[in-house]
């Protein structure tokens, strides 16, 4: 009964006005931007690693990259991928590529909206969706109700995707118990998040620079080996991808959905909870951390999916199914555990050591993940209830829900635990989307703005709201040189 009305909600969440409304977004932003994603592309890297050593507010633009990598580099880069591949089709991968590209200017709108309507709350930087559809909209309901879905969706319904997927992939490797696995990887949670922001950036900084590099490198092992096949490879995805190949050709529906489903799941663009992170970041200008968070889209899709999805391809180690769960393509024997393809692909390579490998990859970016959640969760948490006293209160009913839901979420099937993380994502991207549709117009006068100072030969422009008429600003209007002269 309950998995009967989770997949009706899935559907209504997920129809294809969800799909046309991505991509529309992505396509609109990125002709308004000039192709800021790739125009600045230079610029993005160099932002990454500039830092301000007197800050004592807030955390650097390299620690929001790393924790925006935490919230997208988890569970969607390897079964995730795998899991559009299984019911989408190779071509379910082209279309992951799109939504990346065209989302980098997404990611780039919401984020620099989170920069202008950012709060100071003591020693650190709140923001994100809620604070700018309050602030900006003057829409305090519609703020509540974005708070709301992002504690429902990453305070229980997105951490079981990724403990599932994690106790999934540790059973099938290791033999351990998942309950186990989920109680372990709740506790080692709860150690990181009791600490606060701080302490999940520091994590962040090292654990999801040094997992994604790590991965990558094993991909190019894997992909190296059968390097003769990538052409191969690269043709069968745009193939499928376009309804052109004879045996994918029937389900070009499910390539599409799969594929931007996947797609929003792993890289966040339009869904609000990247802009959340982008808010904590001390920066002179907001369209600063816009160019680092469109960065980090291009790391999560286009290079960690890629190396999962060539891996799974170039050595065949993946099964197709249609809508009712029967083979379309059955090349990997029996397996309908998606997350079992990217450990069988690796394996044909280190023989024994690949699933291992593969799966303390997961538990590593699914770890992260979790971290990312409790802070989105948490932020919303701290907008709803602005009293000290709530705040305490309510953070550590949040950090005893999150911790349940990773038990939870260890012990169930696969496919309801990602149906329920789909319905999570879905809530927040359409809400978000539809606000920075209306939205957009501040962010792009916020970029020209910066634009014309670089072309003054400013090396560190500085963004003054009033000059551009960007209203309710608060913290640019009345704490940024405070905090300035303070650090």
């Amino acid at each position: 009964m309950f998995e009967n009305i989770v997949s009706s909600l899935v559907d209504i969440v997920w129809s294809p006005i969800l799909v046309v409304v991505c991509i529309s977004a992505g396509l609109l932003f990125s002709i308004l931007t000039r192709f800021v994603q790739v125009r600045k592309f230079k610029e993005m890297i160099k932002l990454l690693f500039s830092n301000d050593k007197n800050k004592k507010v807030g955390i650097s633009s390299f620690q929001a990259f790393a924790l925006a990598i935490s919230g997208r580099v988890g569970t969607g880069n390897i079964a995730g991928v795998a899991t559009a591949i299984a019911l989408g089709g190779p071509g379910a991968i082209f279309w992951m590529w799109l939504i990346a590209f065209f989302g980098a200017s997404t990611a780039f709108v919401e984020s620099v909206l989170a920069q202008i309507y950012k709060v100071r709350k003591g020693n650190e930087y709140r923001g994100g969706p809620s604070y700018y559809i309050k602030k900006g909209l003057n829409c305090h309901w519609l703020a509540i109700l974005f708070a709301v879905s992002t504690i429902i969706g990453c305070g229980f319904l997105l951490p079981t995707v990724q403990s599932n997927s994690v106790s999934v992939a540790m059973s099938n490797s290791l033999g351990i118990d998942k309950l186990i696995i989920g109680i372990s990887l709740a506790f080692l949670l709860a150690i990181v998040i009791i600490g606060g922001v701080k302490r999940i950036a520091s994590v962040a900084e090292i654990v999801a620079p040094f997992m994604a590099i790590a991965y990558v490198a094993v991909s190019l092992i894997v992909i190296s080996v059968n390097i003769d096949r990538v052409p191969e490879m690269f043709s069968l995805i745009i193939e499928s991808a376009l309804g052109m190949h004879q045996v994918f050709g029937a389900i070009i529906g499910s390539t599409i959905m799969m594929g931007v489903k996947r797609g929003i799941f792993s890289n966040e663009a339009g869904q609000g909870s990247g802009a959340i992170v982008s808010a904590a970041a001390k920066v002179s200008h907001p369209v600063k951390q816009g160019l680092v968070q469109a960065f980090s889209v291009y790391i999560d899709t286009l290079l960690v999916c890629t190396a999962t999805a060539l891996m799974i391809l170039i050595t065949g180690m993946y099964n197709v199914f249609d809508g009712n769960g029967n083979y379309i393509v059955e090349n990997a024997g029996h397996l309908k555990e998606s997350v079992y393809f990217t450990q069988a692909a690796v394996d044909t390579v280190f023989s024994g050591v690949g699933n291992v490998f593969v799966a303390i990859s997961l538990l590593f970016f699914s770890f992260t993940t979790l971290m990312a959640y409790y802070y989105y969760a948490e932020t919303s948490f701290i907008f709803i209830f602005k009293k000290k006293r709530n705040e305490e209160i309510v953070i550590w009913l949040l950090r005893v829900l999150i911790v349940t839901a990773v038990c939870y979420g260890a012990v169930k099937e696969a496919t309801l635990a990602w149906q329920l993380g789909d319905i999570g994502v879905g809530l927040m991207a359409w809400i978000n989307l539809i606000v920075i549709f209306i939205m957009f117009p501040i962010a792009i006068r916020t970029l020209r703005d910066y634009d014309k100072q670089k072309k003054l030969g400013i090396s560190e422009p500085v963004f003054d709201p009033k000059k551009l008429k960007i209203k309710n600003a608060d913290y640019w209007e009345n704490d940024y040189k405070e905090n300035n002269s303070q650090t």
